[in-house]
């Protein structure tokens, strides 16, 4: 009760960070990401490399860094999820982010496959398809001991599958569809 308490007297506002720093720390994380894509081999194989990198993205925007919370199962289940190469992976259903976007209440499901400590959120968005990964796109979060979070939709990503069919990627779980679109996060090239 408690924690629905804190997040619905959160505002929608990011944290009191300056802007300008934020965003600065965002666009580092971003350029590292690339350099390290680019000096590997994997995921992005040399012969793609031209055309995923640099990754794109859409620009920084502290709105989509947001207060959030964790309704834990206390049980957790696993369910079976589909993945990119037609299989089915089966992933633990840790609990509930429940945040507001934009003045709009929501919610996913946070998933893991075996660390408790570390959690994927996996969601697909209105974007999906046309201006990011059909699949949908993944938030990665290192568990709190409070379940309070900080859920930023800039640091949004697609999952490996998108630039190496050899990798195997759940897709998001049908709860995990958002009907609006999510402008932050990385995004498919203009071209493709």
């Amino acid at each position: 009760m408690l924690t629905a308490f804190i997040v619905a007297g959160c505002s929608n506002k990011p944290p009191a960070d300056d802007p300008k720093d934020y965003v600065a720390k965002i666009a580092a994380g971003r350029a590292a990401k690339d350099a390290e894509f680019q000096r590997a081999n994997d995921p992005i194989p040399d012969n793609l490399k031209s055309r995923f990198l640099p990754l794109a993205y859409f620009p920084v925007d502290p709105e989509y860094h947001v207060p959030a919370a964790l309704k834990a199962d206390p049980n957790p289940k696993r369910q079976l999820m589909p993945t990119s190469t037609g299989t089915q992976r089966q992933m633990l259903i840790v609990g509930t982010i429940n945040f507001t976007l934009k003045g709009q209440p929501m919610s996913l499901i946070a998933t893991t496959e075996n660390d408790l400590s570390h959690l994927t959120v996996m969601f697909s968005d209105m974007t999906s398809g046309t201006e990011t990964y059909p699949a949908g796109r993944y938030i990665d979060l290192r568990r709190t001991g409070t379940d309070l979070y900080e859920l930023d939709f800039n640091e949004a990503y697609a999952p490996y599958c998108y630039y190496n069919v050899t990798y195997e990627c759940p897709y998001p779980p049908p709860e995990n569809r958002l009907k609006v679109p999510i402008h932050a996060g990385e995004r498919m090239k203009k071209t493709e």
